[in-house]
């Protein structure tokens, strides 16, 4: 039998964090998921194998979201998930209006600002920080 190691047991997500006029958008897992379920979280998912970290978001803002992604830049947002490799991305521009369309997986999206944010139950409470930021970091880079 051979050595594990972190690489055998890491899951590769891809995250996106769209923000405008002040405001993050974040989705709420459905109580009913296996992970996380019942909190506050990026849209996202997993980077499929063959896929790059970019492909995965548009994908993942396509099917949870009905949006194309336009104006993105990698945004480091780290959790303390060992299990977890994120990459994420600050979404800036985007075709269509956010809508659920992946109800179940969320039961809501909403927007929030930074201020919002300080009392929400997170998927990763360690992101909090990161995601307010992120208002301030895309309000900056918005044409």
């Amino acid at each position: 039998m051979g050595v594990s190691t972190l690489a055998d047991v890491t899951t590769h997500i891809a995250t996106a964090a769209l923000v405008r006029d002040g405001r993050v958008l974040l989705v709420h897992r459905h109580p009913l998921r296996e992970h996380y379920a019942d909190r506050w979280a990026l849209v996202g998912g997993h980077v499929e194998p063959g896929e790059t970290p970019e492909a995965a978001v548009r994908r993942e803002c396509r099917e949870e979201l009905g949006v194309d992604i336009v104006a993105y830049a990698p945004y480091p947002i780290a959790v303390d998930d060992p299990a977890l490799r994120t990459s994420a991305f600050l979404v800036t521009g985007w075709r269509g209006e956010p809508a659920n369309t992946a109800p179940e997986e969320h039961d809501d999206l909403r927007w929030f600002t930074a201020a919002e944010i300080a009392d929400l139950d997170l998927a990763h409470p360690e992101t909090r920080a990161r995601l307010q930021a992120a208002i301030a970091d895309g309000a900056a880079r918005t044409p």
